[in-house]
């Protein structure tokens, strides 16, 4: 292991491994992708001319991340609007140079390799398309050639490499210095690149299968080579490829360890087999592939999505929710009442413990259903849905699906949970439908008319009691149901006039480029809390 160092050049002699731009403020500068509107962002940019030619402001930023080989972690955007203007006179004003933080800019934009500069387990490193600028958790290392790149990073996801790294950085501060000085065998035949090129393509197929990805397309489950008869057919069908891809990857990184080993001569010091636990990519598990398809389902409703186009439909704010829909119908190509699985007419969803609106989340799932599976029934799709949850779906509803929402967006969320203080009156609005006007149509259109929906229930529970007529244990139902209902007035009508009422009077607007820590704080006072919203980004 020792003489790997003598015998070969260091990383840094064959390539460029880069420190990246330090912002100096990510709470100004940084977003993730998913808050920024999608015509202001840029994702395939060639070089600097390209980025000023296009005017938009948000570009990807490489910021390293959890664990992962090969390709993924791509979550991050920052402010690079004329060549970061911004930035730079922030970092002038604080440091007198723009050079002191913004390091490396020639490099931008190019293809390469990173890996995340701080780490609590082992080195991971990933391939990055062109486009994208690089952060200081998120260094990068550039190329000359695609061959010696791809080799490189063969090497960096084998086993020889994390006993190297440790004897250069033992507290697994992996930046470029400490990285740059690894030993790179001369031999150009080292390992296998069509097998690292394999691995990239399953590592990516695995990144774009969730909406967290920008170029997530479609949900696997409803894929044309995956889709069944029913949702569970569908997912056992995700299982499989998605556990034959665990298969193949853990071939591939075996070989490929087995190779690098053998050319490093290390063949009695290291074994080349990887466990299963340590292939960084999906595992098919039942309440989370369930979870993520309602949260396509509910991406359909507020027309982020669409069964008739793939990609994103509806990422950008608009005046109106008119404009909102003719937007839709342009991206699709089609008129509303032709698509398959119609947009909510104003993006907001009812989320209540109750059938109190017939285009509630659990009604429109169902709807989902029928239209996705139309040769199974929504209740047999339903109860696979409540097995894989655990637990009657308008429960989750109610209960589960925005902390797992919160999870998924990294406390970012996409859609909004407006909320009563004690969860008496609930529904969901999209951040890129939000209008001036979305918090009147609330009051107006879903709040009132639930508070007059209560008020006739209390009345007819009120009669119920002193029916004679009726046995004692409905009498007895009715008056529990008759007490809660009127806490739940009760909390409501005090909601609506502290919280609901001023705030929908101010028509408070929103700006997408202030992400969603800004703008989640305008209204917060009427949304479900975000435990640790406020705190300062690292």
């Amino acid at each position: 292991m020792r003489a790997t160092f003598r015998s070969h050049d260091n990383l840094a002699a064959v390539a460029r491994p880069r420190e990246g731009l330090n912002t100096t403020d990510n709470d100004r500068f940084l977003r993730r992708w998913w808050e920024c509107g999608l015509g202001a962002t840029k994702f395939d940019t060639q070089d600097s001319d390209d980025a000023v030619s296009s005017g938009a402001k948000w570009f990807p930023c490489q910021k390293g991340g959890s664990y992962r080989k090969w390709f993924g972690n791509h979550e991050y955007v920052v402010n690079w609007l004329n060549n970061g203007h911004d930035i730079k006179s922030a970092v002038i004003e604080r440091y007198g140079s723009a050079s002191k933080r913004v390091v490396n800019e020639h490099l931008y934009f190019k293809e390469g390799i990173t890996w995340s500069s701080i780490s609590s387990s082992a080195l991971a490193m990933r391939l990055v398309p062109q486009g994208s600028i690089f952060e200081t958790k998120g260094n990068m290392c550039f190329f000359d050639t695609e061959s010696k790149m791809l080799q490189v990073l063969g090497l960096c996801n084998s086993f020889i490499i994390n006993p190297l790294i440790q004897c250069l950085s033992p507290t697994l501060d992996f930046h470029a210095g400490p990285v740059g000085k690894l030993p790179v065998i001369r031999n150009n035949d080292a390992g296998d690149i069509d097998l690292v090129a394999s691995a990239i393509r399953l590592a990516r197929a695995d990144w774009d299968s969730f909406e967290t990805s920008w170029d997530f397309r479609d949900q696997p489950l409803l894929r044309l080579e995956l889709k069944g008869c029913t949702l569970e057919t569908s997912w056992r069908n995700w299982e499989s490829q998605s556990t034959a891809a665990i298969r193949r990857m853990q071939e591939l990184e075996t070989e490929n360890n087995r190779l690098f080993i053998e050319a490093y001569g290390l063949n009695d010091e290291l074994q080349p087999d990887v466990p299963e636990e340590q292939i960084t990519l999906a595992r098919a598990e039942t309440s989370k592939d369930v979870d993520a398809f309602l949260s396509y389902a509910i991406g359909c409703m507020m027309g982020r999505y669409s069964l008739d186009q793939t990609g994103l439909i509806l990422a950008d704010s608009r005046d109106s929710q008119a404009a909102h829909l003719a937007a839709y119908e342009a991206k699709v190509g089609k008129p509303l009442n032709e698509v398959q699985f119609k947009p909510d007419p104003d993006g907001i969803i009812p989320v209540l413990d109750g059938e109190w609106f017939e285009d509630d989340i659990v009604a429109r799932t169902r709807e989902f259903l029928d239209v996705t599976f139309p040769e199974s029934t929504a209740t047999e799709n339903l109860r696979f849905i409540e097995d894989s949850l655990g637990k009657d779906i308008r429960k989750y509803f109610c209960s589960d699906f925005y902390k797992d929402h919160l999870q998924t967006y990294k406390k970012r969320p996409i859609y909004w949970m407006v909320q009563s203080p004690k969860k008496g009156f609930a529904c969901l609005i999209y951040l890129h439908r939000y209008t001036p006007d979305t918090l009147l149509q609330v009051l107006n259109n879903y709040f009132r008319p639930y508070l007059q929906k209560l008020e006739a229930r209390l009345a007819q529970l009120g009669l119920d009691q002193l029916n004679d007529d009726l046995p004692t244990r409905e009498r007895t139902a009715a008056r529990k149901e008759a007490e809660k209902i009127t806490k739940v007035l009760k909390e409501c009508q005090a909601w609506e006039q502290d919280a609901l009422l001023p705030l929908a009077q101010q028509r408070i607007e929103l700006d997408l480029d202030d992400g969603v820590k800004v703008n989640y704080l305008k209204l917060q006072d009427v949304l479900a809390p975000i435990p640790g919203l406020a705190a300062k980004e690292d």
